[in-house]
């Protein structure tokens, strides 16, 4: 199979050469920018970057041949602004452009101004982007070329009354959607009216402010859904053809976060029929370019079309890890005006891959987004099977401005147990320091026993992590191994700095765990409570990874000095360790613990944002669930609600005000 996929791929690259371009600019950001650069470089295409005022240091500026400036942080005066992008193409003599995803990437105006001043655009024609690009008109197309299509109401609804009608007429649950949606923006499901009227006004309000554009429509609800998609590419000759699919079910708030290709849910028969339906409706529109139709399947592997998205997909590295293709490099060739080098019969699927998005954000506290500077970077090591798609570096911010991606984190194997295997060791050897991120529940989800077992559906993680991620969900840890391996490195520094101690107790996590080690240079005895643990490990002082086989099994764990003594981080779970003498042990026992201050009285901000409202006074009395404010961060309503009955006492903050991490919004009695 794998010498399949290098065939594919050299046909690819060999492909009938056409007139490609010299230099294309690229109208995005962050990691999408710095993958379109790549397949740039490797085409011997020379780049242009354009960046913002917050992304003058950026990584993309810093990877591209050029860099035009284009204006202030907020998308709207910058990365939106369709004449600044023209006019940098103009100046820098670019003759193409390709728009990653998001921002411009999907507005028929911005391929129609780049057309009226003969710059390529490297993705479909305005009409495609026009039809696929409306949730309404594109399901309506869908169904005329046969495609089948969830039951709904799909003209624009006009109020909150007359959308607690429709979801009446179309039946509990419902999905109301914004038309001009996208990334889980505008989306609301609701079980009942009240639910209905409330998610009306949520999601009309989100799209005005995502999209500048409030129409939103009603569905059904497909209950036990699972979210697939099938990957497209099609040349400007006709030839279309299908990259097998993706199954895209693991998501928060509607938000992709654990993507794989192919999928453990579809047969043969359902995946032809699937990729098959994907093509007639991209061929119906005169599709080119790289292009997803998204699907939603059921229990009983019946599908229906869920949308079209006219651009190159955040997952669509594990469509190139399965294939050998290269998706980018399609797209400029396409766009070049070439002939797709190879046929349906020619694509080939090779093994199984997963991808996970690393985001800048606190899984413990409701995933909150997290700014700041990224005080430590490490990747995992790359390899055929380990790949990071990123648009940081070690010192680079995190913008409140932008999506808090890090990165896109991909692994491969010959199976999808192997795949998933390799990655519970890549996010292990994941360092960050300086910002909250979620590896934690992303090293949760790759050990969920359900998650292996390939069991899943788009409410996955509301139904596996109900009240919210705590660290009771995270795999379970062995003391005495943590304990062991803590010995041992401390072990290692006390002999690299000519200390001799007989340090023979481990504090982890406060808890004593006595032990004894014997050995030296790589290769360890320890002995915990009568049971004898083998340590091999090469790490020397100063590396943040320790790489260890402990008993056979290689583990990584992450070493952290935090005043005298270590955290060891490992499976997204952390453990203090002090490694001590008896006598010190026994002192430390005597040493206070510091309470935490009690916050049960105040409503706080979980993150920095705009408070957009608030829906209490003073002196009023609440009812658990009921809502209290609302802070918007990253385009996205977070309505923050009543843990408890209770009286409010005094409003700390206004509607208008610019919130910081836990400031004060209300007191309550």
């Amino acid at each position: 199979m794998a010498a399949k996929k290098k065939a594919v791929a050299k046909k690819q690259k060999t492909s009938v050469p056409g007139p490609l371009f010299d230099k294309i600019l690229i109208a995005n950001r962050g990691e999408i920018a710095c993958r379109v650069i790549r397949s740039c470089k490797k085409l011997g295409i020379k780049t242009v970057a354009v960046y913002s005022e917050a992304d003058a240091d950026a990584q993309h500026v810093r990877e591209a041949d050029e860099a035009v400036f284009i204006g202030p942080p907020p998308s709207a005066q910058s990365y939106l602004m369709i004449d600044k992008i023209v006019e940098a193409c103009r100046k820098t003599g670019a003759q193409a452009v390709h728009p990653g995803y998001g921002f411009l990437s999907e507005k028929q105006e911005f391929q129609k101004a780049l057309a009226k001043a003969k710059i390529a655009f490297i993705g479909p024609d305005a009409h495609a982007i026009y039809a696929m690009g409306d949730k309404i008109e594109s399901k309506k197309l869908a169904q005329k070329a046969g495609v089948s299509t969830v039951p709904g109401h799909l003209a624009a609804i006009p109020n909150a009354d007359e959308a607690v009608k429709i979801a009446k007429k179309v039946g509990y649950p419902v999905m109301i959607k914004a038309s001009a949606g996208g990334g889980g923006k505008g989306m609301r499901i609701a079980y009942n009216d009240a639910e209905a009227k409330e998610g009306f006004v949520s999601a009309t309000n989100e799209a005005k402010s995502s999209f500048a554009d409030d129409r939103v429509f009603i569905e059904k609800y497909v209950e036990e859904p699972r979210h697939i998609e099938i990957q497209l590419i099609a040349d400007g000759h006709g030839n279309c053809v299908y990259l097998w699919e993706r199954e895209c079910s693991i998501q928060r708030r509607h938000q992709k976060v654990i993507e794989e290709a192919p999928s453990p849910f579809l047969d043969a028969k359902t995946r032809k029929a699937m990729g098959e339906q994907a093509v007639a409706l991209a061929k119906a529109v005169k599709y080119k370019s790289a292009g997803t139709v998204e699907f939603i399947v059921d229990k009983n592997r019946k599908f229906y079309f869920l949308e079209m998205n006219t651009r190159l997909q955040v997952e669509h590295p594990v469509t190139e890890l399965i294939t050998g293709l290269d998706l980018v490099e399609l797209m400029i060739k396409v766009a070049a005006g070439e002939k797709l080098p190879f046929q349906q019969k020619d694509v080939k699927l090779d093994g199984w891959a997963v991808e996970a998005r690393v985001y800048a954000e606190d899984p413990f506290r409701n995933f909150l987004p997290s700014t700041g500077r990224l005080v430590k970077y490490r990747e995992p090591t790359p390899g055929p099977d380990v790949r990071v798609d990123t648009g940081v570096y070690e010192g680079g911010e995190i913008s409140m401005f932008y999506d808090p991606m890090i990165a896109k984190l991909c692994t491969h194997g010959k199976t999808r147990n192997e795949a998933i295997d390799r990655m519970r060791r890549a996010l292990d050897e994941f360092y960050v320091r300086g910002v909250s991120h979620n590896v934690p529940f992303l090293a949760a989800l790759m050990a969920h026993p359900r998650f292996r077992a390939g069991k899943l559906t788009t409410n996955f993680i509301a139904e596996e992590f109900q009240g919210g991620f705590t660290v009771a969900h995270l795999p379970p840890k062995d003391p005495a191994v943590l304990a062991a391996v803590a010995a041992v490195i401390e072990r290692i520094r006390d002999e690299r700095l000519g200390v001799t101690q007989d340090r023979r107790v481990v504090m982890l996590n406060r808890k004593p765990v006595e032990l004894t080690v014997t050995g030296d240079e790589k290769l360890f005895g320890v002995d915990v409570a009568g049971r004898e643990i083998a340590v091999e490990t090469a790490w020397q002082p100063g590396d943040p990874l320790v790489h260890a086989t402990v008993d056979g099994l290689h583990l990584v764990l992450q070493a952290d000095i935090v005043g005298s003594g270590w955290r060891l981080t490992h499976e997204g779970g952390q453990a203090e360790a002090l490694v001590l003498t008896p006598r010190q042990a026994e002192l430390y026992a005597l040493m206070p613990v510091k309470a935490a201050p009690d916050t049960s009285k105040f409503l706080l901000s979980p993150m920095p944002g705009l408070l957009a409202s608030v829906a209490v006074s003073e002196g009023q009395e609440v009812k658990a669930g009921e809502s209290l404010a609302v802070v918007e961060a990253m385009k996205m309503e977070n309505v923050l609600r009543a843990v408890r009955d209770g009286t409010i006492k005094t409003l700390h903050a206004k509607a208008g005000d610019s919130l910081r991490v836990d400031q004060k919004i209300i007191e309550f009695a």
